[in-house]
């Protein structure tokens, strides 16, 4: 039986899983973050990968360093001659230099653009109408070994981030069984990641300010960023009031043209159920929003409860 270790923590990784052990796979063990304090009790959270592989009767190791030795003793006694990593830490060269056939990764883009923490998102920011999935084989640094299989996906225009996380789930997964097959069976052809004529747009980790929407920017750049951060960490703006600021998340919007012109941040009350903000040259029509302290919500209930948004402004 083919046999490998299996390394990966958020949901983006259960999928690949699943489609390796229904493809006969054995999983000598899964490598998951360690149990995580969350909520206002503090109770340890568990990752969605362990979670599975807890369902699924799999051994799981949890080391808070990759380096610690009686971690790498374990995973040596495992005697697994490839090693599958998705959606996990940076290895260090002690781990994945350790399976005989090598230690191969899936990625969330065509490489070698979008290296980095955050792919699908930046890709939706950015306006890009395709993207994929690749497997490399992992080096000593980030996103940038051998290629050896990729395979494109289509962005729709109206595609967020959680859409097409779980398209890039469902086509990564048969990708990991196809790449691994391809190593066992000896017929894997890795080929260097071709930089030269690239320009390479990276891929960070989404932080606050990425999410902060400057209403200064054209209607298509706060649209793409609305979508590409949804349903999160989500895009974010203040909400002015004569006497009061308000915070709003949101989550759905559409691009509205206008030939009026009106200052960055206008609302503008279309309806008795929608409203506009004007940015840029055009505006958009905010679908579905979160006030701060409230549940997300549709833009003709947070219009119920607001009297004078006439009254109001986007900052």
């Amino acid at each position: 039986m083919k046999r490998v270790v299996y390394m990966g923590t958020p949901g983006f990784a259960t999928g690949p899983l699943r489609a390796l052990l229904d493809a006969g796979y054995e999983v000598a063990a899964v490598v998951t973050a360690p149990d995580k304090p969350a909520g206002r009790g503090l109770n340890l959270l568990e990752s969605e990968v362990k979670r599975f592989a807890s369902g699924k009767g799999l051994k799981i190791l949890q080391p808070v360093s990759l380096k610690d030795p009686d971690f790498l003793k374990e995973l040596m006694s495992l005697d697994a001659p490839l090693f599958v990593v998705v959606a996990f830490r940076m290895l260090p060269k002690e781990v994945w230099s350790m399976p005989e056939l090598g230690c191969f990764n899936l990625h969330a883009s065509l490489l070698p653009n979008y290296r980095g923490a955050a792919p699908i998102n930046h890709a939706i920011i950015n306006g890009e109408t395709e993207t994929g999935v690749t497997t490399f084989f992992i080096d000593d640094k980030i996103d940038t070994g051998e290629i050896l299989f990729q395979e494109r996906c289509p962005i729709d225009e109206s595609e967020n981030a959680g859409s097409l996380h779980d398209k890039l789930m469902a086509i990564g997964s048969g990708l990991v069984v196809k790449t691994a097959d391809s190593i066992y069976n000896g017929e894997a052809l890795p080929y260097p990641q071709r930089v030269e004529d690239a320009i390479i747009k990276p891929a960070p980790k989404l932080t606050r300010e990425t999410g902060k929407i400057d209403w200064g920017r054209g209607a298509k750049e706060i649209y793409n960023q609305i979508r590409g951060l949804s349903p999160y960490p989500t895009a974010y703006s203040e909400l002015v009031f004569p006497d009061k600021t308000l915070q709003v998340k949101i989550f759905e919007s559409e691009i509205v043209y206008s030939d009026k012109p009106y200052p960055n941040g206008t609302i503008i009350r279309e309806t008795k159920s929608s409203f506009l903000v004007f940015c840029g040259e055009n505006c958009l029509r905010i679908n579905e929003l979160q006030p701060s302290g409230k549940r997300r919500m549709k833009a003709s209930e947070f219009m119920a409860g607001i009297r004078d948004l006439e009254n109001c402004k986007m900052r």
